[in-house]
């Protein structure tokens, strides 16, 4: 294909992707436990990784050599900050959200913090689960550069996470203005495929999908994972299984797709499967308790298993000493599922439901109720699930499991 049938074939796709916005938005564009400790020399605790840095990996440790070469070097800092929060989002290990802020520490609390900086501070309090203080961020980000788009982009995301969908669908607007593309669709989509539109949501990815014009991978990999969990909600299950795969053809270390494709094989029964799946995944906690719970089921029992739990029991705690809550979804569903403690559970789901209201989140809260044979508690879910017309076959099943 030559220059001018690109450049026309780009601008027939733009025509198209505004009309998809139209019907998608509805707008116009106007405006408790004990710390491990080995039994002996031989016990594995964490297996370091032996294969070679890859690009992204490499990027980063040049980027960190230069900035700790000029560390007030503020164009430095950005670009440090911006490479290990990307690297974060993949691997699922906090010291690269630390890494990240120590960088921007210069600028980190100045009252006239630069605008560019702002935005990567409400990017790692997202990581970190502030979502308070991150839309704060957002929001002043914004305010000073309505022309923003990686701001307006994750305004929408911790909007969709806790649950404000209409103000998630309003942030998208701009977004589609300032990028067009997969980007914006992808965060429109998953929007409405949370909001009671996840038919229409997903035909949008389908066919943004099957555009034969390559977009950046990381935007592909991230609209086959919204596809793939709203299929999976939808009761599609070889759909979801299929967006998985390519997300992890795509990016075979990301933590975010490794973790939603674990808990379909394990809601499939396929825990061997799930266990092959999760055998590098002790580094990252969200893995490392879906590896925990597809050894539960697989007989006979791992010899791993108890190591596993042990290490998941001293993180948490861990977490607990240092104040970092980030993972109150995950040691709920530990205390349910690995401890038997439904009572613990049910009170750590419903810290987790007070700042995030994710489907996952849902189903855990709805879950902990009916073990814990406390109807009561799953009414904020109910109600939530009532308002927001969510489409999620578990959900439902659950629901009328918790009906009299």
């Amino acid at each position: 294909m030559n220059r001018a049938s690109q450049a026309e074939r780009s601008l027939s796709q733009l025509v198209r992707t505004a009309a998809t916005w139209v019907a998608l938005l509805g707008v116009s564009f106007c405006a408790k436990a004990t710390p491990l400790r080995p039994g002996n020399g031989n016990e594995v605790l964490e297996r370091v990784r032996s294969a070679p840095l890859d690009a992204s990996a490499r990027e980063l440790r040049m980027a960190r050599q230069r900035l700790s070469a000029e560390p007030n070097n503020l164009e430095l800092a950005i670009r440090f900050a911006r490479l290990a929060i990307e690297r974060n989002s993949v691997e699922g290990d906090p010291r690269y959200l630390g890494r990240a802020q120590a960088a921007l520490s210069p600028w980190w609390d100045r009252e006239d913090i630069p605008s560019r900086v702002l935005v990567l501070r409400g990017m790692i309090r997202q990581a970190q689960h502030d979502f308070k203080h991150a839309l704060a961020d957002l929001d002043l980000a914004v305010e000073r550069d309505p022309t923003d788009a990686q701001a307006w982009l994750t305004k929408s995301a911790v909007l969709a996470v806790t649950g404000d969908y209409e103000k998630a669908r309003q942030a998208c607007i701009p977004l589609a203005q300032l990028a067009p593309g997969l980007i914006s669709l992808a965060a429109a989509a998953n929007v409405s495929c949370l909001n009671g539109d996840a038919e229409r949501g997903c035909a949008v990815l389908r066919t943004a999908l099957s555009n034969p014009a390559q977009p950046d991978s990381r935007e592909r990999v991230w609209a086959f994972t919204i596809l793939g969990e709203a299929s999976r909600r939808l009761g599609r299950e070889p759909e979801a299984e299929a967006c998985f795969k390519r997300v992890l053809e795509l990016a075979p270390r990301d933590v975010y797709a490794l973790g939603a494709y674990a808990d379909l094989l394990l809601d499939q029964g396929r825990a061997r499967d799930a266990a092959r799946l999760l055998s590098d995944g002790e580094r990252a906690d969200a893995l490392l308790l879906r590896l925990a719970l597809a050894e539960s089921l697989l007989r006979p029992i791992p010899s791993n298993f108890a190591m596993h739990t042990n290490n998941l029991a001293a993180r948490f705690q861990e977490g607990h000493l240092r104040g970092d809550f980030v993972h109150l979804r995950e040691e709920a569903q530990f205390e349910l599922s690995l401890a038997k403690r439904p009572a613990a559970a049910l009170r750590l789901a419903q810290e987790n439901w007070v700042i995030q209201r994710e489907p996952a989140d849902a189903r855990l809260l709805l879950e902990c109720a009916r073990q814990a044979h406390d109807k009561q508690a799953a009414a904020p879910v109910l109600e939530f699930m009532r308002r927001t017309h969510i489409q999620d076959e578990q959900l439902n099943r659950l629901t009328e499991s918790l009906e009299p």
